[in-house]
């Protein structure tokens, strides 16, 4: 029990601190609440798509890392299905074409 009780008299003597500190150097402590976190730092530049994806164009996609980002699972899962997407709309496509074109039948 007073091992808890010196732990908390810690805790309330840092939060006391740092309210004087922040105080001190002109900022209000309502003001730095609600100021938030910052911008995580980008590690990596991002990797956009073309104007006209492909299949291949999502593999290759990526996205910078930051502290409040998406869930990495998620991400991939939803760039799979559009590239699974795409790929079949590509095959579609293609066969539709191969379908208008004027079939040469071969001379008897």
């Amino acid at each position: 029990m007073s091992f808890f009780l010196v732990f908390l008299a810690i805790v309330i003597v840092a939060a006391l601190v740092w309210a004087g500190a922040t105080i001190v150097r002109g900022r209000s402590l309502p003001a730095v609440l609600d100021g938030g976190l910052d911008e995580p730092a980008t590690g990596l530049p991002p990797i956009l798509l073309p104007e006209r994806p492909t299949a291949e164009d999502i593999d290759h996609v990526r996205f910078s890392l930051g502290f409040r980002g998406y869930r990495m699972d998620q991400v991939d899962e939803v760039l799979e299905r559009l590239r699974d997407r795409i790929a079949e709309q590509d095959e579609e496509i293609a066969r539709l074409r191969d379908l208008e074109r004027p079939q040469v039948e071969a001379p008897e």
